[in-house]
């Protein structure tokens, strides 16, 4: 049933939009000045770098986009929100990598071959941006906004998996729910499942760009509250590691392959080998003396070299 005409929706009005634009800064000072009163900035330095310039971003856009004429501050309004859109993927990346290093804190091994997957695959990211930028027609959108926006929904995809990550393997882990890194995953991972899922409901047609964009600022406002709950909330303390039977065998296995032992090597093993057969056929064509013989006079050396050597408490008189 239509609604009545005049009634407006009032969650899809300009004022609704603005307010909820603004809460983001407001909740955001609260996470950040939470996190200086627990210390947690050390912890999370890179999350903490990225509240900031979220707060400092709104300074410098909304201003921009209230007070400024369209004539004149346009163009900069536009420069200025890509660019910060471009820092947040980067530091949205490495939030992602900075979880997933508190999570493998205590496996040295496994916190390493994270490091080195974290970078290919933000390299093979920039090339797929890349290839979409240099494949970009031109017609609906600049190629670098295209690589843009090809950068911003890959590292979506990759937040939200690593929510996904941390709920299948908290347990082989040994983390808790209830843990800050878990929090930040959580946020930044919902954000992006419903920014995700607002695009292709927008592409398919069911949704305009105005119910877009305000699911998208109630996500994220969901989000901050999140990660304002965990910042309060004290991480527990995790399972030992050593009664966590499946990571420790990946960290074993892991260390072995990067550095292995004397004894699993092959070359060591076949030297051995070597040794002691050569050392047999020399037992086994070295003249065998008796104790008795050892006990007489020492044997004469044989007429003929095809003698037996004869001892001369065994002649016969």
């Amino acid at each position: 049933m239509a609604p009545p005409a005049g009634r407006k929706n009032w969650l899809m009005t300009a004022h609704t939009q603005l307010v909820l634009w603004i809460a983001h800064p407001v909740l955001q000072l609260s996470v950040g000045a939470a996190m200086v009163r627990q210390k947690l900035q050390r912890t999370f330095p890179v999350f903490f770098a990225y509240i900031v310039f979220q707060i400092l971003s709104f300074c410098v856009l909304f201003p921009l986009n209230t007070w400024g004429s369209y004539q004149t501050c346009y163009a900069t309004y536009f420069y200025l929100y890509w660019a910060c859109s471009a820092i947040n993927l980067v530091l949205g990346f490495m939030i992602i990598h900075e979880v997933f290093l508190d999570v493998f804190r205590p496996y040295h091994t496994l916190k390493d071959l994270g490091s080195v997957m974290f970078k290919w695959a933000a390299l093979v990211m920039l090339l797929v941006a890349f290839v979409v930028a240099a494949s970009n027609s031109g017609k609906d959108m600049e190629p670098i906004l295209q690589a843009i926006t090809t950068i911003q929904r890959c590292v979506r995809v990759a937040q939200c998996g690593l929510v996904l990550f941390l709920m299948v393997f908290s347990g082989y882990l040994g983390v808790s729910w209830r843990q800050q890194s878990f929090g930040i995953a959580l946020g930044l991972g919902g954000a992006a499942a419903v920014e995700l899922g607002t695009l292709a409901l927008f592409a398919g047609g069911p949704l305009s760009q105005v119910s877009v964009h305000v699911f998208n600022l109630v996500a994220y406002n969901l989000a901050i509250l999140v990660w304002f709950a965990y910042v309060f909330r004290e991480s527990p303390a995790r399972t030992p590691e050593a009664s966590l039977f499946a990571p420790n065998r990946w960290e074993r296995s892991l260390s072995d392959l990067q550095s292995p032992a004397q004894g699993d090597s092959l070359i060591p093993m076949f030297e051995s080998m070597v040794d002691r057969a050569l050392s047999r056929t020399q037992m086994d064509y070295a003249p065998k003396k008796t104790a008795t013989d050892s006990a007489s006079e020492p044997a004469i050396s044989p007429r003929r070299g095809i003698e037996p050597v004869v001892s001369l408490s065994r002649r016969v008189h």
